[in-house]
């Protein structure tokens, strides 16, 4: 029970390519679906939860297996987090650029594309924030968490998540 079953560097290995390759994905593909937590709070937390359990329940049948496998997965949780933080480039990864989805009342439907926001999913998100005519937008972004901020032409900011 503790005494390691695996190679501790195999345990790593695969730790950090789950957790890059994971990364990767969802950082391409579910940017709106992860909107009120951070990507990398999601990830880290469906990655430990399994890390955990798969310890706790015995698949590794043994608990360092289980402790390196959460720590490698933190390792990268901060890493990734201080990069993004200390390099620009490393920052449009971990931390994209607001994506503008409406511009001077006019729909940037190619973003929208993008995005997968559909045109009746732009005007209900709107309407949430209490805005009833596209043109009084001046600007509506999606943000890199997958918020969508609007300014309006009173200069009013408000954010909401898109899969609020």
């Amino acid at each position: 029970m503790f005494v390691p079953d695996r190679p501790l560097l195999e345990v790593i290995v695969r730790g950090t390519v789950m957790y890059l390759a994971l990364f990767l994905m969802l950082r391409v593909v579910l940017k709106r679906e992860s909107s009120g937590l951070g990507m990398t709070d999601v990830l880290v937390v469906v990655l430990i939860a399994d890390a955990a359990q798969n310890a706790i329940a015995g698949e590794y049948r043994s608990i360092p297996d289980g402790v390196v496998l959460v720590a490698t997965i933190l390792f990268w949780s901060y890493t990734l987090n201080y990069l993004g933080y200390r390099f620009p480039l490393m920052e449009r990864l971990v931390h994209p650029p607001p994506l503008p989805l409406v511009r001077d009342g006019r729909m940037l439907r190619r973003n929208m594309r993008r995005e997968l926001v559909t045109v009746t999913e732009l005007e209900s998100l709107l309407r949430e924030q209490g805005v009833t005519d596209i043109s009084e937008v001046r600007l509506a972004c999606m943000e890199g968490d997958g918020r969508m901020s609007v300014v309006t032409r009173r200069s009013h900011v408000r954010g909401r998540g898109v899969t609020d």
